[in-house]
């Protein structure tokens, strides 16, 4: 199964993604998690990005596709995966979409998980006190920014996507398990 997920900042995709890696038995490709472990074991790419991240700005395209293009070569990676956090932006998925090609991959579905921007910043507020503000990008401000950049870079997508036929809508408002539900049912259909 090769799966991306896509949703606005604080939908629930890495929580979706632990219940398809289990039952799938694939990794999860985040890029938040690959860039977030760069800039903590302080590589010469996690310098570069830092500062990006922390203003809730877009990490240039070809960091990131490099990042999953050797990533994807990984053994783990050879029966599926779910990218989550890539692609971003109409640019990243042409240039995933002929990544994939060059490698022989199909994705076989696009999951979009609809929800309601300010009751997402109430989520990710609430995460944020609950860990301590353990990302720094865990601020009203940057939330709201990442919103509106979701907006109108990633949220196109969707079309780009539907075009090829592989996208599934479920609501991401609905409770952890429901969501789950309705992700398998989507992939089943």
């Amino acid at each position: 199964m090769r799966l991306i997920l896509l949703g606005p900042p604080g939908a629930g995709k890495g929580t979706q993604a632990q219940f398809l890696i289990e039952k799938f038995g694939i990794p999860q490709l985040s890029t938040g998690d690959m860039l977030r472990a760069a800039i903590a074991a302080q590589t010469a790419l996690g310098l570069e990005v830092k500062d990006i991240i922390a203003r809730g700005d877009l990490v240039p395209d070809e960091v990131v596709v490099g990042i999953i293009s050797d990533r994807l070569d990984e053994a783990d990676c050879s029966n599926g995966f779910i990218l989550d956090g890539f692609p971003r932006t109409t640019a990243q998925a042409e240039a995933l979409e002929e990544l994939l090609k060059d490698k022989g991959i199909a994705l076989d579905a696009v999951v979009e998980m609809q929800a309601d921007a300010d009751t997402l910043v109430g989520r990710i507020l609430a995460r944020a006190a609950e860990s301590g503000g353990a990302r720094e990008d865990d601020n009203e401000e940057v939330l709201r920014n990442r919103l509106d950049v979701y907006q109108e870079l990633t949220a196109p997508l969707v079309d780009f996507y539907s075009k090829k036929g592989l996208v599934k809508t479920v609501d991401g408002m609905a409770g952890i398990e429901e969501v789950t539900t309705s992700i398998l049912a989507a992939l089943a259909a």
